[in-house]
């Protein structure tokens, strides 16, 4: 069992049951540098998956979708950011859009 603290989410892995991969299924983490996933992935020799996503398969099969923080339709609270060091961050147009749409924008009070 180990757990991988996400700032305010956590990731909890551990030995289960055996089972044919799922192409379908899998685990999204929002990440601050994509970019720079993308090159401790390569640097460790893992293959990222054919697509236009950011994705690979852990040592069980199970498939990772590494999402940048930027591209992503919800927010974190401006302390939740600040708390986690990230207080920079924003997002792109698209992402603001959809949040805007959601009545959820950063500027509508999320």
């Amino acid at each position: 069992m180990a757990f991988i603290d996400l700032g305010d989410q956590f990731l909890a892995l551990q030995a289960g049951r055996k089972q044919p991969a799922d192409d379908g299924r899998h685990v999204g983490i929002v990440v601050d540098d994509k970019e720079a996933v993308r090159q401790a992935l390569a640097r460790e020799g893992i293959e990222k998956l054919p697509g236009r996503f950011l994705d690979f398969l852990d040592p069980w099969g199970n498939r990772i979708e590494i999402i940048g923080y930027a591209n992503i339709q919800f927010t974190k609270a401006p302390h939740v950011l600040r708390g986690m060091g990230l207080g920079h961050l924003a997002k792109n147009a698209d992402a603001l859009k959809e949040l805007s749409e959601r009545g959820m924008a950063p500027d509508q009070g999320a």
